[in-house]
């Protein structure tokens, strides 16, 4: 067990917003709200997963909806303790800790907040290991544990609890509310055990955020590349450098959904990326390769700074790295691809990790 402060918040902020993939929502926002809340309610308590008792009950909190939406929509912190005492009264037992749903942006830092303000403890874990635009893009659904009852919330002050038959209809009918309650809800989910965290969760995942985003921050102070030490520490791959040039992007059936495309600098002078996303990056592919395709990682970072870009802040002339980081291995399973593999968005390819898809492009 240890504490969280600022510092930490900085560095998990940016390594949230790396292994977010694009999406995930804004870390900024929330790394203001995780900030704030530790201003006025002290340091937060993070526990591991040994310290965790199996019968404990656990509650993940997130944002659902469009990232875009969550600029001009910003939350102020009262739907997420609305959602979560709202689905502790329905249980009728007292949540002993909270969690985040996905590594990515704001996701990985509204728990944080959320805990600060009701003297909860967080553990040190997530359920993707990355984000993933949709509920039942979990390693808990992977196990079978189901996305319900749940609490949907809004700032309106409207409360939805669900009860759906699996994590698919959750998914289905929670977008639908989502997109009534304009476009971004806060909601409290997947309750689970101790003993189910421990079994499905992906560990130690808010400490590794923070070591990415320690090493990004000071790599500049010790004469490092940002990038080489982020490719160091998460066993990634330089796929393409370039300058954006063109992003077609637009809020859909509850997403953003889009493609950038990026014009080669240096090595790849004369070639051109394409980034497909759904609220997260899910494909990279030049005219002749696919370079990284999801549940494989795909991050775009400044090209001087090594500051990850999400798919929201991807500008004309931006000069940027795209790297691809091997998913957990929960993910390379075959139902962790039939739950989010390319085939799933309607890509027409098959998974094939990273690692082979560079080694066949360099044969």
């Amino acid at each position: 067990m240890r504490y969280i402060g600022k510092e930490e918040i900085e560095n998990i902020a940016i390594g949230a917003a790396l292994l977010g993939t694009g999406g995930g929502g804004d870390p900024y926002i929330g790394k203001l709200m995780a900030l704030q809340a530790i201003e006025e309610y002290g340091p937060i308590k993070l526990l591991s997963i040994d310290e965790v008792p199996d019968d404990a009950l656990v509650v993940p909190t997130a944002m659902m909806g469009a990232p875009t939406v969550m600029i001009e929509k910003v939350p102020s912190g009262e739907e997420a303790i609305e959602s979560f005492q709202t689905l502790q009264n329905y249980l009728g037992k007292e949540i002993f800790a909270t969690m985040p749903i996905e590594a990515g942006g704001v996701n990985s830092l509204l728990p944080l907040a959320l805990a600060a303000r009701l003297g909860l403890p967080v553990i040190d874990a997530d359920g993707m290991g990355r984000a993933f635009p949709e509920l039942q893009m979990v390693t808990f659904h992977l196990d079978g544990v189901k996305a319900t009852p749940m609490v949907l919330s809004d700032e309106k002050g409207n409360n939805l609890l669900f009860n759906t038959i699996d994590s698919v209809w959750a998914e289905r009918i929670a977008r639908g509310a989502t997109i009534e309650m304009g476009g971004s809800v806060m909601l409290s989910i997947y309750p689970m055990t101790g003993k189910n965290i421990k079994q499905s969760a992906i560990h130690h995942s808010l400490t590794f955020e923070e070591q990415i985003g320690k090493a990004i921050r000071e790599a500049k102070k010790n004469n490092k590349n940002p990038i080489d030490e982020v490719i160091a520490l998460t066993n990634g791959y330089s796929l393409f450098k370039g300058k954006v040039t063109d992003i077609n992007r637009k809020t859909q059936q509850g997403f953003s959904k889009g493609t950038a495309t990026i014009e080669g600098l240096e090595e790849n002078k004369g070639e051109e990326c394409y980034l497909h996303f759904q609220n997260e990056h899910l494909l990279a592919e030049t005219k002749d390769n696919v370079l990284c395709v999801t549940p494989d990682l795909i991050t775009v970072l400044d090209k001087e700074t090594g500051m990850p870009i999400t798919t929201e802040g991807l500008k004309y002339g931006a000069r940027c790295v795209v790297i691809g980081i091997p998913a957990d291995k929960k993910w390379r399973t075959q139902k962790g691809i039939e739950v989010a593999g390319p085939r799933y968005f309607g890509y027409d390819l098959d998974f094939s990790p990273v690692e082979q898809l560079l080694r066949k492009e360099n044969n």
